[in-house]
């Protein structure tokens, strides 16, 4: 189908699947990132002490992940996303007006669970199981609400830090996150019926039958992909979330990084169209070993860049693969696994995916209060992704001869 007919034809299913990747947004790293000396200053955190707290409620997040996912092959999404998005508001508004920093990891644990798990995973399953030719084209228009939210949110909200207080921000925030129920419940008046259920043989996984999360999890190829699940939430999570710290070490102002978010944005979506088409065209066993190995040149430019204009070069080498994970991954679950039961087997990925992000901050910024500079962590870093690439290449390889009509 033309793309553009295929935009017009499922624009309000599309439109939902960005509007709730947008809104993902108040529960991501990039966004929490922008008040990190805000909330270390108020409560008196070292890097080490924040990172710690980001993690703990990450980590805790993603054990939810593991039942809550499950919940999207029972409930529809118009059920589901208002009753996250009601709690992401009531966790925006607990941040405002939390006066002790014990509170904090369950601060962290209600904006991470709502918004980086939940809603993002509301998004992916919708757009995967709604349409499976057009999958790819379908996951790349929806994810680009959180590219937007990316570009947007961050610029806007520290330029508004400059002459508001923090606390008031995460109100509007609140505010932002209720609007979207409204919205939502328009785009999804009718919702699709997924074409995944009316011709089920096109959604078959290996061994052309739908698999079990039990059956995933004995499976070979679900333990090849963990440090390719791992890796760039974890990395590209603590490269956000220590952005503050970064720009201090790159000798730029913070607004100066803050504003790269945009180029960052636009090399994103660029990377996940073409992504998407690709998916369509070559399927995912093809592109998906590949799609890490931007990762080690971005880290490794990132480690010696001394100037902006070296330092955005390693942001478009991050964008290239942040734009190709945000979408290949996420239709390797149905191409692999089946239709059937990909809420639950995805439930697992994600909360593989959400844990890497807690590891990632308080793994660095323990490091960074020992002593070990985020520069010199940036090449250890690069050596974990062409780990990763290695162990895709291997694990898919052999898995692809298994696949209906040997994709």
């Amino acid at each position: 189908m033309p793309i553009l007919a295929f935009l017009r034809d499922n624009a309000p299913w599309l439109a939902a699947g960005v509007l709730l990747t947008f809104l993902s947004s108040f529960g991501q790293t990039y966004f929490i990132s922008v008040f990190a000396g805000e909330i270390r200053a108020a409560f008196d955190l070292s890097h080490g002490q924040w990172g710690g707290i980001y993690s703990l409620g990450t980590t805790a997040s993603a054990l939810a992940m593991v039942w809550a996912g499950g919940l999207t092959d029972l409930f529809r999404v118009r059920v589901l996303a208002p009753v996250v998005l009601v709690a992401m508001m009531l966790a925006c508004l607990a941040m405002a007006l939390n006066p002790v920093w014990w509170m904090l990891p369950v601060i962290v644990f209600a904006l991470r669970f709502t918004g980086q798990g939940m809603m993002s995973h509301l998004a992916v399953i919708a757009m995967a199981r709604w349409f499976v030719a057009s999958r790819g084209k379908a996951l790349s228009v929806a994810t680009l609400g959180n590219a937007l939210g990316e570009s947007l949110l961050p610029l806007a909200f520290v330029s508004l830090l400059i002459v508001h207080d923090w606390r008031s921000l995460w109100i509007v925030a609140a505010a932002m996150a209720i609007l979207g129920i409204p919205f939502l419940l328009l785009l999804l008046r009718r919702e699709r019926t997924p074409q995944s259920w009316a011709q089920t043989s096109q959604s078959l996984g290996m061994e052309g039958r739908h698999w079990t999360r039990g059956e995933a999890l004995r499976h070979f190829l679900f333990w090849f992909m963990i440090p390719a699940l791992l890796g760039p939430s974890a990395f590209n999570t603590a490269f956000f979330f220590h952005q503050v710290h970064i720009a201090e070490v790159k000798n730029i102002a913070h607004v100066e990084l803050v504003a790269m978010f945009p180029i960052y944005t636009a090399v994103v979506i660029g990377a996940m169209v073409l992504s998407g088409f690709a998916l369509d065209r070559l399927g995912t066993a093809r592109v998906l070993p590949f799609i890490q190995i931007p990762m080690i040149g971005a880290f490794l430019v990132l480690s010696v860049s001394e100037g902006p204009l070296m330092l955005l070069g390693g942001f478009t080498l991050l964008a290239l693969t942040t734009g190709a994970n945000s979408i290949v991954p996420n239709a390797f679950w149905a191409e692999f696994y089946g239709s059937a039961n990909m809420g639950r087997i995805k439930a697992m990925a994600a909360a593989i995916m959400v844990f890497g992000t807690a590891i990632g901050p308080g793994i660095t910024g323990l490091a960074i209060d020992l002593g070990l500079g985020i520069e010199t962590q940036f090449v250890f870093i690069a050596g974990y992704f062409g780990f990763a690439t290695v162990m895709m290449m291997i694990g898919v390889g052999r898995a692809r001869a298994s696949l209906p009509l040997a994709a």
